[in-house]
């Protein structure tokens, strides 16, 4: 055999085991988040609360426990979290959002929040009912493109 097929199948024996070891630790993975979901679910509480602020903050800058801070890992204390602060009752509280609802969650306006521990997970106007968000501004070169691509008769981006 030649060396290059020699090589060409060393290389394709590292990826048919580095495919193997990404579908095991993916399996893994997938587990660990159902049983996740599972202590979320028994967990959770409906709750009024006054929205006071909202940002995207660093673990350590967000004003949460200690204990939080010292569970996480020590890889994810450096990244940017979806941050509440809000008024439950007389307490004012620090609350980690779900990154799928945080751009729903009104400033300055009072709702009824799905929250399991510090961790809201559904937001629900003050009666019920959904909160609808605007939908975001496009930017200049983005219409700018769909513009071009109205003139030329394509179908327009998503």
């Amino acid at each position: 055999m030649s060396t290059l097929s020699i090589v060409l199948l060393v290389i394709l024996v590292i990826l048919v085991i580095g495919v193997v070891v990404l579908y095991f630790l993916g399996k893994k993975a997938q587990r660990k988040q159902a049983q996740q979901q599972e202590q979320i679910e028994a967990t959770k509480q409906r709750i009024s609360m006054l929205v006071i602020d909202k940002k995207r903050m660093k673990l350590k800058d967000a004003g949460l426990p200690q204990a939080v801070i010292a569970q996480t890992p020590k890889l994810l204390r450096g990244s940017k979290l979806p941050v509440v602060k809000a008024k439950i009752g007389p307490q004012i509280m620090t609350l980690v959002c779900d990154e799928k609802i945080f751009d729903m969650v009104p400033v300055k306006k009072e709702v009824k929040a799905t929250v399991s521990g510090i961790y809201i997970t559904e937001v629900k106007g003050l009666h019920g009912k959904p909160i609808v968000t605007p939908p975001k501004k496009k930017g200049f070169f983005k219409r700018a493109v769909e513009k071009a691509q109205e003139k030329a008769g394509a179908k327009p981006l998503k």
